[in-house]
């Protein structure tokens, strides 16, 4: 099939996302957000977000086909995210995604969360350059990978985080400083009026002898939070700007900082940033500086394909397609805890081991 019609699902976490992609090229990008419902929780509720996609899903795929201008019928693969993610999320996406699929008659596949976000890059700038350097930071997610060939080949980790993910750290440290979630929307907010000199926030594994490409956002998060602790113990409320402009500079710092040292290590001439903490601006803005500086090219999505999102995964299935993969069995399952090793995910249900008496 040289140029396949691909639908992509993706309802990892708390969006409901649909997107069709043609050839590389994207025809329609749709998500609905349950992030207002989850916000008075100061965080995700798994139920809560598999109910919201239940009533999302529908609408969302139906509106992906009216903006691609088609109909079911003239889809001719689906693809969705098998995991990682929360478990019922993921249920709700894969239930409707082999509904569709029989529906239609065509392919499913399953797909690998983190290969969507590295996917994601293609529909902006073409085909990702053999080789070049990931960073992938999220919520949940901080990683280094090398990558050649993204669905026919492994996908080797330089690096991950050793505890909390860069997003997760923006997350908890928005709520010490009394900002609303999601946290790292408001940490970048806030930071806009803030010293980022103003307090000397520690950058984790960056010494000698450290792993060059670990990542560990704990003990940063465990400093912001003494930082505030000292002055409420005064009696007064921390500058949360300036606390947030600090923190904020020392997360882009550690995560562009090993980025560039395996660009050169590699000899890799492109460096590309996925994930939602992608869209913060100082990641942005100091991975620019130092790629231009080291002569390398920075790939970076767009902000709106920087978060979960249906068209990163029909990205992976078109890519999937057209390299001949097989299709998932009848009976794939998820893996709400799935490692990245390939681009393709499709985990079978266990069997039931029995119980002799």
């Amino acid at each position: 099939m040289s140029s396949p019609v691909v639908l992509g699902i993706e309802s990892s976490c708390d969006e409901t996302g649909a997107g069709i992609v043609k050839d590389g090229k994207l025809l329609a990008h749709v998500v609905a957000s349950s992030m207002d419902e989850h916000a008075r929780f100061g965080g995700v509720v798994p139920e809560i977000a598999a109910r919201a996609h239940l009533h999302a899903f529908n609408p969302v795929v139906r509106e992906a086909l009216d903006q691609a201008g088609l109909r079911l019928g003239q889809i001719d693969a689906v693809a969705v995210t098998t995991g990682p993610g929360l478990s019922g999320a993921l249920q709700v996406g894969l239930a409707g995604a082999k509904t569709l699929a029989y529906a239609a008659g065509v392919p499913l596949y399953g797909v690998h969360h983190l290969a969507g976000h590295v996917a994601a890059d293609t529909l902006e700038h073409g085909p990702l350059p053999d080789p070049c350097v990931v960073l992938i930071v999220s919520g949940g997610h901080t990683s280094l990978l090398l990558v050649r060939d993204l669905v026919r080949e492994p996908i080797p980790h330089l690096g991950d985080t050793l505890d909390d993910a860069a997003g997760e750290c923006f997350d908890k440290v928005a709520r010490i400083l009394g900002l609303p979630y999601p946290g790292g929307p408001a940490i970048d907010r806030a930071a806009r009026d803030g010293d980022p000199k103003a307090v000397a926030f520690p950058r984790p594994l960056t010494r000698p002898g450290d792993d060059p490409y670990a990542f560990s956002f704990s003990g940063l998060k465990t400093a912001a939070a003494r930082w505030a602790e000292r002055h409420r113990q005064r009696g007064e409320e921390p500058p949360v700007a300036d606390g947030a402009a600090a923190l904020q500079e020392a997360v882009a710092d550690v995560l562009t900082r090993k980025a560039l040292a395996a660009c050169r290590a590699y000899d890799v001439k492109t460096l590309i940033v996925v994930g939602g903490v992608a869209a913060n601006s100082r990641v942005r803005a100091l991975a620019e500086r130092r790629c231009a500086s080291a002569g390398i090219e920075l790939r970076v999505p767009p902000m709106t394909l920087c978060t979960d999102n249906g068209a990163m995964i029909a990205a992976v299935g078109d890519l999937l397609v057209r390299s001949g993969a097989e299709p998932a069995p009848l009976n794939v399952s998820i893996d709400p805890s799935a490692p990245l090793e390939y681009a393709s995910l499709t985990p079978l249900p266990s069997t039931p081991v029995a119980v002799s008496r």
